[in-house]
């Protein structure tokens, strides 16, 4: 073969295309050329073979190569759209979220989600046998609280104290009474509330101390600046400055011997009263709240507040029979009014200094701490009001409400007045809170009877707020009997009468109901512990106790009931009745609770929007759960409580004809759409 051939052969088709157009130019001078090439090359060339390959995207192309596509225009607008849809998307999602967290209510804090339940330590569960309960039995009873459903913990005074007034004057506020334990059972028992995920609020007695207090030793010899920590004034042992009556009877006024002068009490003469206006007081005061704050106290509830001032002109207080004015030997302390030993001006600002010292411990998310009033303003309930403090200046979280446990007769019209009340002059925002008992007044069944045990508990936990259990009450424990109560169980006699209701845990029906197991308890048990019991009522479905949990439970899961509105619907000398409901949800709770004897209600011609027939939710009679009833005729026992549901598109609330009778703390709007609440509505 020529050399031409040879390297045309070897070049293939590229080569042959180069060849091929010149060989079409020169076509009609060059035919023998032509003729002597190979039939193979010029018959297989494809004209198309002769352009560039299309290069299509390939995964794992170099970036050169990426390049050359992506100034493409197909590609380019694309990638442009889809950054443009990422950058809308992510300010969706920023804007979605503003607006969800300002249009979302405020949660609702530890201290409003949960009941409280309040216990008097010394008769809750005894762990060293010596017939005392201690911290260490509170600790062991934990799971007894998380049992029902509870996750606040209110316990009652256990700082050293000479047990005058049983506990109420401090001996040693950074000290725990070794009755009760020492301050490593307090930091134990801490821990293990807080492992369970729980809160404690710890009792806290501001106005005085007790007469063995270091304070008082120093300020009765003139020492320094503990002079003026007390209130002091001349007198002599047969002449008193003033009139003035302590609560436990008598004058306020008490001689001391060491001093040569009169110091005030107005409780017990082993109580003198702190001087609030000298203000190394009140900062002693912080910092023993700092102090425990710092252990790990999540609140306190602060007793007597309202007698931390007295006015300075020292005054007589004016006599509620005006012929007994200007004498001297009035003894009893309702028969003055007592205008110049309590709520004076300045009160409010000491208030506010508590607060503030607790203020600094709150900023910790999730550790908010509470702090509640427990003063009982019984005839003045505007002056109960302003411990809530104002608008802007925040006082107590709440001040402890005694309503219901100061009716002097059961009916449903006494429970609506009382409940009225509160509602109808709480300050706009603020939080309720109930409570049916407490240390200092006869138990449920015994100031009312044991029938209306279980309507209470239902009144109590169905209510809007913050409900207060008292130990014992969730089991219906009784008071024992007033002859079991020996001299040798009392401190001082003005007592005597708040024994009653503090006798030991009923926990089990062994000996002393399980409460210890030393020979003897402080105060004797109840003579009804081996069928009243936390043991026995526990394994039964329609005892006290399971009503309890199912009321906390219900609580707990319903929102209408958690933070809804409340509609007062009917009352009468025999029944209660009101609703619980929340905006966008149409599930409605209605209460009809009787307080009276048995009674029959046209509920249906009250709310003409009910339907005819609604659920037995909850029963105090068990057999009644879950049972349909017609709302023409809701019949109760003497009492009886019914939590009915039902659903409704029209709820009272917004019924023109119960303006007036409804109310909501906490306000918020449920969306369906969203499973979520939200603000405004």
């Amino acid at each position: 073969r020529s050399l031409p051939m040879e390297l045309s052969e070897k070049r293939g088709v590229e080569n042959n295309g180069f060849v091929q157009n010149e060989a079409f130019e020169d076509k009609e001078t060059d035919t023998s050329s032509q003729g002597e090439m190979p039939e193979k090359c010029s018959v297989d060339v494809d004209p198309m073979a002769v352009e560039e390959p299309v290069l299509k995207p390939y995964a794992g192309m170099p970036k050169e190569v990426l390049l050359q596509f992506s100034s493409q225009a197909r590609y380019r607008v694309t990638r442009e759209i889809l950054f443009w849809l990422i950058i809308a998307g992510a300010i969706m999602l920023v804007c979605a979220t503003i607006a969800i967290i300002a249009l979302s209510p405020k949660c609702l804090d530890w201290w409003q989600a949960s009941p409280i339940y309040q216990i008097y330590p010394r008769s809750f569960k005894d762990s060293n046998m010596d017939g005392n309960g201690d911290l260490k039995g509170i600790q062991e009873k934990l799971d007894h609280i998380t049992y029902l459903n509870i996750k606040t913990i209110w316990i009652t005074s256990f700082l050293k104290s000479p047990l005058k007034d049983l506990g109420y004057g401090a001996e040693d506020f950074y000290d725990i009474d070794p009755i009760f334990g020492c301050m490593k059972d307090f930091e134990n028992l801490l821990v293990a509330i807080h492992d369970k995920g729980l809160k404690v609020i710890m009792d806290f007695i501001p106005n005085h101390t007790s007469d063995k207090h270091r304070w008082f030793q120093l300020s009765r010899n003139r020492t320094g600046k503990y002079t003026d920590y007390y209130i002091w004034q001349d007198c002599t042992q047969q002449s008193p400055p003033n009139n003035w009556v302590s609560v436990f009877g008598g004058s306020s006024w008490q001689f001391d011997d060491v001093r040569k002068q009169c110091y005030l009490h107005q409780f017990g003469k082993e109580q003198p009263d702190l001087n609030y206006r000298n203000p190394a007081v009140q900062q002693e005061i912080h910092d023993i709240l700092k102090f425990w704050l710092s252990k790990g106290v999540d609140g306190f509830s602060f007793s007597t507040v309202k007698f931390l001032l007295e006015a300075t002109h020292l005054r007589d207080e004016p006599p509620v029979n005006k012929s007994l004015s200007g004498v001297m030997y009035i003894t009893a302390y309702s028969e003055l009014y007592h205008d110049y030993t309590t709520t004076q001006v300045g009160l409010h600002d000491i208030i506010r200094g508590f607060r503030h010292a607790m203020n600094e411990f709150s900023r910790e998310p999730g550790r908010y701490r509470f702090m509640g009033s427990n003063d009982d303003e019984k005839e003045d309930i505007e002056a109960t009001m302003m411990y809530y403090g104002k608008t802007f200046i925040q006082e107590a979280d709440f001040p402890f409400n005694f309503n219901l446990i100061n009716m002097e007769n059961l009916s449903g019209n006494s429970v609506f007045e009382a409940v009225d009340s509160w509602m109808k002059n709480m300050p706009a925002g603020k939080w309720p809170n109930w409570a049916v008992g407490s240390p200092n007044t006869a138990r449920i069944s015994s100031r009312i009877g044991k029938e209306y045990i279980n309507v209470m508990n239902m009144l109590l936990l169905t209510l809007p707020g913050t409900p207060v259990t008292y130990y014992g009450e969730e089991i219906g424990m009784e008071n024992i009997a007033s002859g079991n109560v020996s001299e040798e169980h009392v401190h001082s006699g003005p007592v005597v009468v708040t024994l009653a209701e503090k006798s030991p845990m009923q926990w089990d029906g062994n000996v002393n109901a399980g409460f210890t197991e030393g020979n003897s308890s402080w105060l004797p048990v109840n003579s009804n512990y081996e069928s009243v019991n936390v043991e026995i009522q526990s394994t039964l479905a329609n005892s006290t106790l399971s009503l309890y949990r199912a009321l906390t439970s219900l609580r707990n899961k319903e929102l209408p009931l958690n933070r809804g509105w409340m509609c007062h619907i009917w009352n009468d000398s025999n029944v209660f009745v009101y609703v619980r409901e929340l905006d966008g949800l149409d599930r409605v709770f209605m209460m009809v609770l009787n307080f009276g004897q048995e009674s029959a209600i046209n509920l249906k011609a009250i709310v003409p929007n009910l339907p005819c027939q609604v659920v037995v939710r909850l029963s105090t009679l068990f057999n009644k759960a879950g049972k349909v009833v017609y709302t023409k005729l809701i019949k109760t026992e003497m009492g009886e409580g019914l939590v009915l549901e039902y659903k409704t598109a029209k709820p009272v609330h917004t019924m023109e004809a119960f303006q007036g009778k409804c109310f909501v703390a906490e306000k918020a709007c449920y969306s369906k759409a969203f499973n979520l609440l939200y603000v405004p509505c």
